[in-house]
């Protein structure tokens, strides 16, 4: 007889379960829930535990984490006419739940896509000295832009960086060669500098040495010592006139 009556409360406690299963809702720090009633938007709710109506309130979870996805290789031809393949990425974050959700159908995807899209555009109106070497600024234009398109769906670009920039081998053997140019033509000024100071210094000393004639003496006997130094040599050397001039004016002078 009170077989009927238990499986009666027992299904009751069940319902009752999954009742209350369905309507709490716990989410953690960084995640927010966009109510909907009878489809109707009922705003934002979390962190932390709430209460949906059963069967009424629906919710869609969304993450405040920042994120981070690879833009796809682009192809692009610069503004010189130069064909390069270029990836990057992206960094973004939901600032505003309510819009991601009910502005766009699926608001990574549409990032990613104005993301590819700027990619091409911007880099096309460049020319490739800028892509390569004033990188930074064309982060920046990129960052702007997509940031400005995905603000109406709540979304947040922080950070855009080219990543790869692809040359046809063409024009990677042509910067070889210009580098190799750059390099020979750093060391030509390097030689014709040292060859200018050389000679001030040479200018510099002859005119000591023509004011001093007994110093080109001293550098004369130095020179011959320092030859000497080499073993199994013969040295056969001129005597200066200066060096035999006082003996020759004596014997003169006896005459």
């Amino acid at each position: 007889m009170l077989i009927g009556p238990i499986i009666g409360i027992v299904i009751a406690v069940i319902f009752v379960i999954i009742i209350l299963a369905s309507a709490i809702r716990v989410l953690r720090e960084y995640e927010r829930g966009v109510i909907f009633r009878f489809g109707r938007l009922r705003g934002a709710k979390g962190p932390g535990i709430f209460l949906l109506i059963p069967f009424i309130d629906k919710m869609v979870k969304v993450d405040l984490r920042t994120v981070t996805f690879d833009v796809p290789p682009q192809d692009i031809i610069t503004k010189d006419n130069v064909p390069v393949k270029v990836n990057a990425v992206c960094y973004f974050r939901v600032m505003e739940p309510e819009k991601a959700i009910v502005q766009i159908e699926n608001y990574k995807i549409a990032t990613s896509q104005i993301a590819q899209t700027t990619l091409r555009s911007i880099l096309g109106q460049a020319e490739l000295d800028d892509l390569l070497s004033r990188r930074e600024k064309i982060n920046k234009e990129l960052q702007l832009i997509i940031d400005e398109q995905t603000d109406p769906w709540g979304v947040k670009v922080s950070i855009v960086e080219i990543k790869d920039v692809e040359l046809p081998q063409t024009i990677q053997r042509a910067f070889a060669r210009q580098a190799e140019a750059e390099r020979e033509r750093r060391a030509k000024i390097i030689n014709s500098e040292g060859e200018l100071q050389a000679s001030e210094k040479l200018a510099q000393a002859a005119e000591v040495l023509t004011k001093f004639p007994a110093s080109i003496q001293l550098r004369f006997l130095q020179t011959l010592k320092e030859i000497a130094a080499e073993q199994n040599s013969t040295i056969v050397f001129p005597v200066p006139i200066d060096l035999i001039e006082t003996f020759l004016k004596k014997i003169s002078d006896k005459k």
